[in-house]
């Protein structure tokens, strides 16, 4: 793929992934992606198969880009493992906003949304979030080596319920209008970690 093409192809997701943080993926048309981009009409069935494909490349560069930023928080040098667990979901919290729904929307907008419409979708977004998860529970078992944390149960378990915690917080956010359920996931998370 040359360079041209490989920009084209950015561009398109780019532009899909504000559309689809912004109004779901059903919502969204290919037309109004290739106008977003600034891309020829005829140039999309060059770069997709269709439009299930094309969500599956925009999930997986999502999740592509959301990771980097993780593991940039996780992997803070000079941080105890406890204090970077923290960082990672005042982050989050941080990124919640109601009227521009970017960065770590997508994965809230679209889970309910794809999972009962597109299996490659929802593989996409299992393969995210699985990634999500491990290394959450990474640093938990961090943060109890180092003992940041005095945290004694499962941590893969735990990395599963603070994620959905997140996430369903995520979700509660919206519908309140609220950062509360953004407030009460910190608390709850600190109480699991004894942090």
């Amino acid at each position: 793929m040359t360079i041209k093409s490989r920009d084209t192809r950015t561009q398109l997701l780019l532009a899909a992934e504000r559309s689809f943080a912004h109004k779901g993926y059903a919502a969204v048309g290919i037309n109004e992606v290739l106008s977003g981009a600034g891309v020829p009409k005829g140039s999309f069935y060059h770069y997709f198969s269709s439009k299930d494909a094309f969500g599956e490349a925009v999930i997986a560069r999502y999740f592509e880009q959301y990771l980097a930023e993780m593991d940039e928080i996780l992997d803070a040098a000079g941080q105890a493992w406890a204090a970077r667990i923290l960082a990672y979901f005042a982050s989050w919290r941080a990124s919640q906003s109601f009227g521009d729904c970017e960065g770590k929307c997508l994965a809230v907008k679209l889970s309910a949304e794809v999972a009962d419409m597109s299996e490659p979708m929802r593989l996409a977004l299992k393969a995210g979030t699985t990634q999500i998860v491990d290394r959450l529970e990474r640093a938990i078992t961090g943060a109890v080596q180092d003992g940041s944390s005095p945290f004694t149960g499962d941590a893969r378990a735990t990395a599963e319920s603070l994620y959905q915690l997140w996430l369903g917080a995520s979700v509660m956010a919206k519908v309140q209008r609220s950062l509360a359920p953004m407030d009460a996931a910190t608390a709850l998370t600190r109480r699991l970690l004894g942090v």
